[in-house]
């Protein structure tokens, strides 16, 4: 079984596991440290040692033979730290004034400052700390620590420091599981309230007041916006479909029914033709009624874009050029070289041939149809004919179902709609004698920014 990925799981992942490189690290340096400062300390003490036995008289470092033991007796230990120093006295000669401690002596010629030998037998290392009490030379001092019980004690300090991390960390751990945790929950209330949404009653989406989820909302909204629009559209649709096919189908079933009974030769043809003529209607009105349906559909599924609406006026015109010519329409297009817009082109495609079909399918032959493409502000397209006639009761060709029916004003509207524009049709003929339809552009709505 598949587990679902979880976003709080993966935080908490990323977080702790950030958390334990950065600890470790931090585990490490720690430890380096303690060592490097209690080396440090350890060398400072042995310093300070011989310093403040150079200090004393001459007196104080008579032979003594049996003074390497007074540092080994257990009454004088007092401290965890306190280290078993030894220390050695030479004459100027190198003859042994006074030893004290555990260490073996070290030769005479040890290196003056810090080094570390090796003495005893076995032998063992010993940090040793070695000086002159001066120019004359007089004297010279030695003073050593078991480099084991030195290095004890830096692992020990290291540790103290280090040791606050090993416990601290779990906490730090439960610390932010929690607040992660306690983070994502206005996620949580969100995911929850989507879920809860009822998308067809159109009840806005409550979410928690955080800037970060604002856009999401938006995207949500819009997207509930859009699919509320797409029913509407379809049972729009369905209601058109229902009340646009009665008729011609009623028609079609009266007078197929018709020519099952006695009828003279005129009454049959005369019933064929009106056969004709109303499978012609038929056609012509699903035809707009496609159209209807593919801009309610493409209104949701293509995205506003840059587009030049004199070369989409040109290219409409070109694919109604033969039509025109068969009836006998002198097409033309009055549009600037560019006309820049922001829109849907396939949709303002629909738009423009519905207005072409219309103006061709309603003016006798011999007529100028002419496309305008006005750059305003705002942008507009207009179709005008100089001797439109009424819409055609039967037949009439495919221009004759268009704007006659209202499905094809319909299918422009709602395209300007889409566009943020409005769609107006002349009722009388201007003074040159034309008539126009003009869909004028306003701005498309924005589509949501994906995340």
């Amino acid at each position: 079984m598949t587990r679902t990925p979880s976003l709080q799981r993966q935080l908490l992942a990323w977080t702790l596991g950030a958390l334990a490189v950065v600890w470790a690290v931090f585990m490490l340096v720690g430890y380096k440290t303690g060592v490097h400062e209690a080396d440090e300390l350890t060398d400072g003490h042995l310093a300070s040692v011989a310093s403040l036995l150079l200090a004393q008289g001459d007196a104080r470092f008579a032979q003594r033979p049996d003074a390497a033991a007074v540092g080994m007796k257990p009454e004088l230990k007092a401290h965890d730290y306190q280290q078993s120093l030894s220390v050695v006295v030479w004459d100027g000669q190198g003859a042994v004034l006074t030893r004290a401690g555990p260490a073996p002596a070290p030769p005479f010629t040890v290196d003056d400052g810090f080094s570390t030998v090796a003495l005893g037998q076995p032998a063992r290392p010993w940090r040793v700390f070695a000086r002159w009490d001066g120019d004359t030379h007089g004297r010279r001092i030695a003073v050593l620590l078991d480099l084991d019980e030195r290095d004890a004690l830096a692992d020990d300090i290291a540790g103290q420091v280090a040791a606050p991390g090993l416990w601290l960390l779990p906490i730090v751990a439960l610390v932010l599981t929690l607040a992660v945790r306690r983070g994502l929950r206005p996620l949580k209330v969100l995911s929850a309230r989507v879920r809860a949404l009822d998308i067809h009653h159109g009840a806005p989406l409550h979410a928690p007041p955080h800037a970060e989820f604002q856009a999401m909302v938006g995207a949500i909204e819009t997207l509930a916006g859009r699919y509320q629009a797409a029913l509407g559209s379809e049972r729009e649709l369905a209601d058109t479909f229902a009340h646009e096919l009665r008729t011609p189908l009623a028609s079609l079933r009266l007078h197929a029914g018709s020519l099952h009974g006695p009828l003279a030769p005129a009454q049959r043809a005369a019933a064929l033709a009106r056969l004709e003529a109303d499978a012609e209607r038929t056609a012509a009105i699903m035809d707009d009624l496609l159209a209807l349906a593919r801009a309610s559909r493409l209104q949701l599924a293509e995205a506003a874009q840059p587009l030049d609406l004199a070369a989409l006026a040109r290219g409409v015109a070109a694919e109604h050029a033969q039509a025109a010519f068969d009836s006998g329409h002198e097409l033309a297009v009055d549009a600037p070289a560019h006309c820049p817009v922001h829109g849907h082109p396939v949709l303002l495609q629909i738009a423009l041939r519905n207005l072409v079909a219309n103006a061709l399918g309603h003016t006798p032959p011999g007529s100028a149809v002419e496309i305008r493409v006005l750059p305003g502000p705002p942008p507009a397209l207009q179709v005008r004919d100089a001797a439109r006639t009424p819409a055609p009761v039967a037949g009439g060709g495919r221009g004759g179902a268009v704007l006659g029916l209202g499905l094809g004003r319909q299918v422009v509207q709602r395209i300007a709609a889409v566009h943020g524009g409005r769609f107006d049709t002349a009722a009388a003929p201007d003074a040159q004698g034309w008539r126009s339809d003009t869909l004028t552009l306003g701005e498309p709505p924005a589509a949501p920014a994906s995340t």
